[in-house]
């Protein structure tokens, strides 16, 4: 009998939110639909805003709260519309909501993220497991990255040591031991699609770099590229964990030179992702003979030479190639998380997040009798 259960994910970048409908009733997760819906203008503007400390924020956060939750549901009920599923086939839905704030580093630390599990719930009518994060960081956990426990769930074998690699907004890799023994391990090893998305929209007015083919015509410029890595994040030791709060244009204007094409910065900033990925494999998975990868960077071409030249001895390819298109997996990973909490099973990894123990994540809201 299938076991149908629903995905959301909504990234970094705020672009888009992406919706999954996947079978969880054998072992490797079957995609029956997936769709993805640019969010509305106001509302990405909305989001975004609250990134960054303004007036009247719980208000505006409430809102947003809302109007994304419904969002939400008005897309599941498209994906289900383009199914042969209806809604009372499906076990649950997993959303993983919209990060509008995450310090893990503070005392306590804290993460938001937004996207009302009671709208989505009752809309759909369909069970909504949401929050995922925060329980995590209640035992001392970063509470990020999550995705690292699906990518092992699928992707782990006895006879390789592979990396799973997810280039969404940030970048972050799930580390699979060939040795059973030794657990998964992973973390963010920084900017990915954040930095070079807020680059090309500021400075040609294009949501993405198509195929890096911008960064192409540009050179690296190596006096950059060291300022930027010389940041204390790419030497912090994991457990850890980064965001959009952290690595935005704020953050790198005040370190461009005068003058710079802004070309260059582009191939500087692709240069960037694919360096501090290659030197957190090479210095916490120096045997690792595949590179999967995920994600939106996956489409990406010269994002992809860029790793496989970093990575010489690395077998460097996309999650196409195993049957899994690289957009969707985020999305899956969060549909296997609510099964997960739904069959009160721990959803996250302690050696990944820093956690002290696994624990059942997630706020559950019921579906209402129809």
């Amino acid at each position: 009998m299938p076991e149908y259960y629903i995905g959301l994910m909504s990234g970094t970048s705020m672009d888009a939110l992406d919706a999954v409908l996947v079978d969880l009733s054998t072992t490797t997760p079957h995609l029956e639909t997936s769709i993805s819906r640019p969010l509305p203008r106001e509302l990405r503007q909305q989001l975004i805003a609250l990134t960054t400390p303004d007036t009247n924020e719980i208000e505006r956060s409430a809102q947003a709260d809302r109007q994304l939750g419904q969002f939400s549901a008005e897309t599941i009920d498209t994906l289900l519309k383009q199914s042969a599923v209806t809604a009372t086939q499906v076990k649950g839905i997993g959303s993983h909501g919209q990060t509008i704030r995450h310090s893990p580093e503070s005392s306590p630390s804290y993460t938001v993220q937004i996207g009302d599990g009671n709208t989505i719930a009752q809309l759909t009518g369909i069970t909504t497991v949401t929050d995922f994060r925060r329980r995590d960081m209640v035992v001392g956990g970063q509470g990020a990255p999550l995705v690292p426990a699906f990518h092992s769930a699928l992707y782990r074998e006895e006879d390789k040591t592979r990396v799973i690699l997810n280039l969404g907004g940030i970048a972050n890799i799930s580390i699979l031991s060939h040795d059973s023994h030794i657990p998964v391990s992973g973390f963010d090893t920084g900017p990915a699609n954040i930095l070079l998305d807020s680059w090309c929209q500021t400075q040609c007015g294009e949501p993405f770099d198509e195929n890096g083919e911008w960064a192409m015509s540009g050179h690296i410029l190596p006096e950059l590229l060291q300022t930027l890595l010389d940041d204390p994040y790419f030497q912090r030791p994991p457990p850890k964990s980064t965001g959009r709060e952290y690595f935005n244009l704020d953050w790198l204007r005040p370190r461009l030179p005068l003058n710079a094409k802004p070309a260059d910065v582009q191939a500087t900033l692709s240069e960037l992702t694919a360096r501090t990925i290659a030197d957190a494999i090479t210095q916490y998975c120096p045997g690792s003979a595949e590179l999967i990868v995920c994600g939106g960077g996956a489409y990406n071409a010269h994002m992809m030479r860029r790793l496989q030249a970093n990575l010489p001895t690395v077998n460097v390819f996309s999650s196409a190639e195993t049957g899994i298109e690289p957009r969707w997996m985020e999305a899956m990973a969060f549909a296997w998380l609510a099964h997960q909490t739904l069959h009160h099973l721990p959803g996250n990894l302690p050696a990944v997040t820093g956690a002290s123990e696994p624990v059942i994540l997630g706020a559950i809201y019921p579906s209402s009798p129809k």
